[in-house]
C-alpha cells in the first residue's frame, strides 16, 4: 500500500504532463497553420498581428482584473519613465520579430518558415556573447556551427525556396534574437515586478501596436483602406468571417503563451524545450502531408542537423544547471524558437508566491 500512493503520484504527474504538452502542440501547432491559412486569402499579415496583439492585450487585462479580484492584490503598473525605458527596446525588437515572422507566410511554406525561425537559437547564443549573457565555450561554437550547417542544407536547392520571404523570416530570427536578449535583460529587473507573464504581456502589447504601426502603414495601410474585405465591405457576411477569424488568431497567440506558461509551472522549462523540438518535427511532418510541401532527403539532414545542435545547446544547460547544485535561473533561452513566448523558471516556492520568475516575452509566431 505504501509503494502504490507513489507510483499514483507519479502515474498522476506523467498524465498531467503529458496533457500540458498536447495542449501546448495544438495551440502552437495550429496558429503556424492558421497564420499560413489565413494568408492565403487575407494578404495583410502586418494588420493581422496588430489585431492579435489588441486581443491579446484585452485578454491579459481580463486575466489581471480577475487576479486582482481573486487575490485582493493590486497588479504591478509600470511609471512612463520605466515603461518607456525598459520596455520600450523589448517591445519594439519583439514586434518587429512577430511581424516578419507572419509577413514572411506571403511567400515561403510552413516547411522553410519552421526550419528557418530554429535558427533564432542561433542568433540569440551571438547576442548572449555579446551581452556577456553567456561565456564563450567550445561546445556553444559546436552548437552555432551545427544550427548554421543544418540551415545551409535545409534551404540548398530547395524547389519551394523564396528570396523575399526567407530573408523576412531569417531577418525576424535575427531580430528574434536581440528581442530573447533583450526580454532575459528586462525580466531579471526584479524591481520591475514583471516576473508573471500575464503581466508582462498587459505592458509589452500597448507599445508592440505602435511599435508595428509605421510598418502597417507604409506598406498595407493604403491597400486595406481600398480593400473591399474591411474598409469597403459590400458583404456584411464576409466581414464578419474575416474579422472572426482575425479575433480567432488572436485567441490562439493568447492560449499559447498562457499553455506555455501553465507548462513550465508545472514541469520546468527544460520540458518545454524538449517538447519545442518534437514539435517542430510534429509540424513539418503535417506540413509535408497536409500542404504537399516538398521535403528533399538532403533537406531532412539539415533539419536533423539543427535539431541536433539545439538538443546540444540544451543538454549543456541542463548540465550546467545541475552542476551548480542549487537551481539557479538559467541565464540561456530554452523554449522553442517558434515562440511565441520564453518563460524561465526561478526560484522553488510555495504556489501562492509570486516571486518565481520567468523569461517572458509575447508572440504567437
Amino acid at each position: 500500500m505504501g509503494r502504490c500512493a507513489p507510483d499514483v503520484a507519479f502515474v498522476w504527474r506523467a498524465v498531467l504532463t503529458l496533457g500540458l504538452v498536447l495542449l501546448y502542440y495544438c495551440f502552437s501547432i495550429g496558429i503556424t497553420f492558421y497564420n499560413k491559412w489565413l494568408t492565403k486569402s487575407f494578404h495583410f499579415p502586418l494588420f493581422m498581428t496588430m489585431l492579435h496583439l489588441a486581443v491579446i492585450f484585452l485578454f491579459s487585462a481580463l486575466s489581471r482584473a480577475l487576479v486582482q479580484c481573486s487575490s485582493h492584490r493590486a497588479r504591478v503598473v509600470l511609471s512612463w519613465p520605466d515603461y518607456l525605458r525598459r520596455v520600450a527596446p523589448t517591445a519594439l525588437a519583439t514586434a518587429l520579430d512577430v511581424g516578419l515572422s507572419n509577413w514572411s507566410f506571403l511567400y515561403i511554406t510552413v516547411s522553410l518558415y519552421t526550419m528557418t525561425k530554429s535558427s533564432a537559437v542561433l542568433f540569440i547564443l551571438i547576442f548572449s556573447l555579446i551581452f556577456k549573457l553567456e561565456e564563450l565555450r567550445a561546445a556553444l561554437v559546436l552548437v552555432v556551427l551545427l544550427i548554421a550547417g543544418g540551415l545551409f542544407m535545409f534551404t540548398y536547392k530547395s524547389t519551394q525556396f523564396n528570396i523575399e520571404g526567407f530573408a523576412l523570416v531569417l531577418g525576424a530570427s535575427f531580430i528574434g534574437g536581440i528581442r530573447w536578449t533583450l526580454t532575459q535583460m528586462l525580466l531579471q529587473k526584479a524591481e520591475l515586478g514583471l516576473q508573471n507573464p500575464i503581466d508582462t504581456m498587459f505592458h509589452l502589447q500597448p507599445l508592440m501596436f505602435l511599435g508595428l504601426f509605421p510598418l502597417f502603414a507604409v506598406f498595407e495601410g493604403l491597400h486595406l483602406s481600398t480593400s473591399e474585405k474591411i474598409f469597403r465591405f459590400q458583404d456584411t457576411g464576409l466581414l464578419l468571417r474575416v474579422l472572426g477569424s482575425l479575433f480567432l488568431g488572436g485567441i490562439l497567440a493568447f492560449g499559447l503563451g498562457f499553455s506555455e506558461f501553465l507548462l513550465v509551472s508545472r514541469t520546468s522549462s527544460l520540458t518545454l524545450s524538449i517538447a519545442g523540438i518534437f514539435k517542430e518535427v510534429c509540424t513539418l511532418l503535417l506540413a509535408a502531408h497536409l500542404l504537399g510541401d516538398q521535403i528533399s532527403l538532403l533537406n531532412w539532414l539539415g533539419f536533423a542537423l539543427c535539431l541536433s545542435g539545439i538538443s546540444l545547446h540544451i543538454a549543456l544547460k541542463a548540465l550546467h544547471a545541475r552542476g551548480d547544485g542549487a537551481p539557479k535561473p538559467l541565464k540561456g533561452l530554452g523554449s522553442n524558437p517558434d515562440l511565441e513566448l520564453l518563460l524561465r523558471s526561478g526560484q522553488p516556492e510555495d504556489e501562492d508566491n509570486e516571486e518565481e520568475e520567468y523569461f517572458v516575452a509575447q508572440g504567437q509566431q
